[in-house]
C-alpha cells in the first residue's frame, strides 16, 4: 500500500496574502501546504481521503490518472469544496465515482452540489455513487476500512484505519473506546495544528500525549497551520519517531 499526503495544511496554513510571517514567506518547499487530504494506492485501486479547495491542483501535482473512490472525515469545506472536480476522472474513466460519507456530508454536499443530485442531469456534471459510512467496517474493492469516532470540538468525525495505516485529522479528543481501532498501527498520521492550545484541535504537546498513549511505530503530523513554525525548525524539536508530514511525502506500507 502506498500512501500520498496531497496536503498536510489548514486554512490558516496556506500562505496569507500579507502574513509576512517566517512561514508564510519560506522558500522551503514544505513550508507550501496545500489543504490536508491522502491519497492511498491499494490492490490496484486508488482513493483518497477529503476534498479540499485544493482538490484539482493536488490531482495535477501528483499526475493523477484514475480516482476509485473518495472518503470524507467530516463536512467542513476545507474537506469538501473541490468534490465538483471529479468530473475529469469521470470523463477519462468513463464512470461515476464512489463516495463515501456520512449523513452529515451527504447533507452538506445536496446543499452545495445541489446540482449533483437533480433528477435532472446536466450534461457534464460530476458524476457519484453515495455509499453511507455507519461506523461499521466496509470495504472498497479488497480494502478494508474501519471508521474511528473522534471529536473536533462538539463535531464528531471520523479518522480510518486501513491495514496498517491511521489516518485522523481535525481532532482535539480520540475517545478511550476508540483507541482500541488505532492500537498497533504501523505508521500513524494526527493532526498538529499549532503550538498554543486550539478549540478543535490538538496542538502540538497534545498530539505528542496521544502518540505516546497510542505507541504507533512511526507517526506524521499533519493539519498544520503557519503558526507551528517552520518546517525544519519544528523537526528539530520532535522525537525521532515522530516527523512533520509535507505536500507530495509518500510512504509504502
Amino acid at each position: 500500500m502506498k500512501v500520498t499526503f496531497l496536503g498536510t495544511g489548514t486554512s490558516q496554513g496556506v500562505p496569507l496574502i500579507g502574513c509576512g510571517c517566517e512561514v508564510c514567506t519560506s522558500t522551503d518547499s514544505r513550508d507550501k501546504r496545500l489543504r490536508s487530504s491522502v491519497m492511498i494506492e491499494d490492490g490496484g485501486k486508488v482513493f483518497v481521503i477529503d476534498t479540499g479547495p485544493d482538490f484539482r491542483q493536488q490531482m495535477l501535482n501528483e499526475n493523477v490518472k484514475r480516482l476509485d473512490a473518495v472518503i470524507f472525515t467530516h463536512e467542513h469545506r476545507d474537506h469538501v469544496a473541490g468534490l465538483d472536480d471529479i468530473r475529469a476522472f469521470n470523463f477519462a474513466m468513463g464512470k461515476a465515482v464512489d463516495v463515501y460519507a456520512d449523513d452529515n456530508v451527504e447533507k452538506a454536499l445536496r446543499r452545495t452540489l445541489w446540482y449533483v443530485f437533480s433528477p435532472e442531469k446536466y450534461p457534464g456534471i460530476p458524476e457519484i455513487i453515495m455509499h453511507p459510512i455507519t461506523g461499521q467496517p466496509f470495504m472498497i474493492g479488497q480494502t478494508k476500512f474501519i471508521p474511528i469516532r473522534v471529536m473536533h470540538y462538539q463535531l464528531p468525525i471520523w479518522g480510518f484505519r486501513i491495514n496498517d495505516f491511521t489516518y485522523i485529522t481535525d481532532a482535539n479528543k480520540i475517545p478511550d473506546e476508540e483507541k482500541s481501532k488505532i492500537y498497533g498501527s504501523e505508521v500513524l498520521v494526527l493532526n498538529a495544528l499549532r503550538k498554543e492550545k486550539h478549540i478543535s484541535h490538538f496542538s502540538l504537546d497534545e498530539a505528542i500525549e496521544q502518540i505516546n498513549d497510542l505507541k504507533p511505530q512511526k507517526t506524521y503530523l499533519t493539519h498544520i497551520s503557519h503558526q507551528l513554525g517552520k518546517h525544519v525548525d519544528v523537526e528539530k524539536e520532535l522525537p525521532a519517531n515522530i516527523r512533520l508530514a509535507y505536500d507530495g511525502l509518500q510512504i509504502e506500507l
